[in-house]
């Protein structure tokens, strides 16, 4: 839902500027804040960058624009949304929260495949060996574990508002 900001000057009769509004503290940057600017950039725009560098800023900036979450682009005046509603205004394609990529694991059995090809060109000087499918498999099975290490983490990073969650300390 774009809506007009009266606090963001009224920018039409400028081209290709737009204004981003973007949480970046001392250990912690928004990642879809600098996908923000990246997209904005690569379509020609001049950004207007304003960084909300405390806590406090952040939240007075959500409470004062009546918004859930940073970043917050305006274009002309007019705010666009956070990075998703950027895409959909720039006509590309926004996956669902429940979509499923298969890049991840396209990626590793890729690499693991290279990897074991290379050893059995190192060990036996051919790429076509049954210890090559072996390697394959327990390679991507030690790759993939590892991948599923990150699954707690990341779910609870994405069913959680990104810029108040916090990892727990380990001491």
């Amino acid at each position: 839902m774009t809506t007009r900001n009266p606090t963001v000057p009224d920018e039409r009769n400028v081209s290709k500027t737009a204004v981003l509004y973007r949480m970046v503290m001392e250990k912690q940057v928004c990642p879809y804040g600098l996908k923000a600017k990246d997209l904005l950039e690569r379509k020609g725009f001049t950004v207007e960058d304003h960084w909300l560098k405390t806590r406090e800023q952040t939240d007075n900036f959500q409470r004062e624009q009546n918004v859930e979450a940073t970043p917050q682009v305006y274009i002309g005046g007019t705010r666009i949304g956070g990075y998703d509603e950027l895409r959909q205004y720039f006509g590309q394609e926004v996956k669902g929260e429940d979509a499923t990529s298969y890049q991840p694991v396209i990626a590793i059995f890729s690499v693991t495949l290279l990897m074991a090809i290379g050893f059995s060109w190192a060990a036996y000087g051919s790429i076509f060996t049954v210890r090559a499918a072996e390697w394959f498999i327990a390679i991507s099975m030690c790759i993939l574990g590892i991948q599923k290490l990150q699954v707690p983490v990341s779910a609870a990073a994405a069913t959680s508002r990104w810029d108040s969650f916090r990892l727990p300390r380990m001491s």
